[in-house]
């Protein structure tokens, strides 16, 4: 296995999606017990990442019935865990670089479809943002906390009645 500290990062995004009632959407994943964690994915050439993060939401969860809201600052940073490294991304990344964005989904819970062309998630619920990290894969925890802290204003806006 080559070195991990001279792979590059996966240029990524990353998509939280709030309901009407500010709550998040958090889906487990269907090669991981219990990996839960928010739509998110790969730029592809010619796509901003605005366009890569709508696209993942039809890609992931069968809709892209969302208002943008907002987005990182900057760009966000995971390390994959040393057993990882090799099999993820056919090896070629030690881990992502994204940017976040905040969305309102527009649709309702029957325009979430996660049995799509390439299916990547096993269930679904909405979860308050408060709750999110604690759902979330221990090596990418301070990648959530870093986003929840960047949208925790707007979460708390969202939130209100």
């Amino acid at each position: 296995m080559q070195d991990k500290a001279s792979l590059p990062y996966r240029r990524g995004v990353g998509i939280v999606l709030f309901d009407k009632a500010g709550r998040v959407f958090a889906a487990r994943r269907l090669d991981t017990a219990d990996a839960w964690q928010m739509p998110q994915g790969g730029i592809d050439a010619g796509e901003t990442p605005r366009q890569a993060a709508l696209r993942e939401l039809e890609e992931e969860i069968g809709t892209a019935q969302a208002e943008f809201l907002a987005e990182t600052e900057g760009w966000l940073t995971y390390d994959l865990p040393d057993d990882l490294v090799g099999k993820v991304w056919k090896g070629r990344y030690r881990g992502q670089t994204q940017k976040w964005f905040a969305f309102r989904f527009t649709g309702g819970d029957a325009d979430i479809d996660i049995n799509t062309a390439h299916p990547e998630f096993a269930e679904w619920r909405w979860v308050p943002f408060d709750r999110l990290v604690e759902l979330i894969v221990p090596f990418k925890r301070e990648l959530y906390r870093a986003v929840c802290s960047e949208f925790a204003a707007l979460a708390r806006k969202l939130a209100e009645p």
